[in-house]
């Protein structure tokens, strides 16, 4: 699945990731950010995701943009096993795209 980050230069854009667990155990992630721009991408609520039994759960997954070519990176989320029971690695591709730029100072001048 491909989540894509769309906004402006030097904007930091969040996206949400649902996360469901259907088993009747406890699962476990740990999330690493991979990839030519994977620290441009982070995850402001840490890299270990823990989803209770018949539960979901969201994580964000923030972007600031620091340049004006498309940004790509892989999400990873490897399970840990907890008593036995291990769900499978999840990816998802993470891509941006700068759509305008901001002023970041507007300057008038008079002659």
């Amino acid at each position: 699945e491909t989540i894509e980050f769309t906004g402006a230069l030097h904007a930091t854009v969040v996206k949400q990731v649902r996360l469901k667990n259907p088993s009747i155990k406890t699962l476990v992630y740990n999330a690493i950010l991979v990839g030519r721009d994977a620290d441009d991408f982070s995850l402001p609520k840490g890299n270990t995701i823990v989803i209770s039994s018949k539960r979901q759960t969201s994580i964000n997954v923030e972007f600031t943009s620091r340049f004006l070519r498309p940004a790509e990176a892989v999400l990873l989320l490897i399970s840990k096993s907890v008593g036995g029971i291990g769900g499978a690695t999840l990816t998802f591709s993470l891509k941006s795209e700068v759509k305008h730029i901001e002023p970041a100072v507007s300057l008038c001048m008079r002659l």
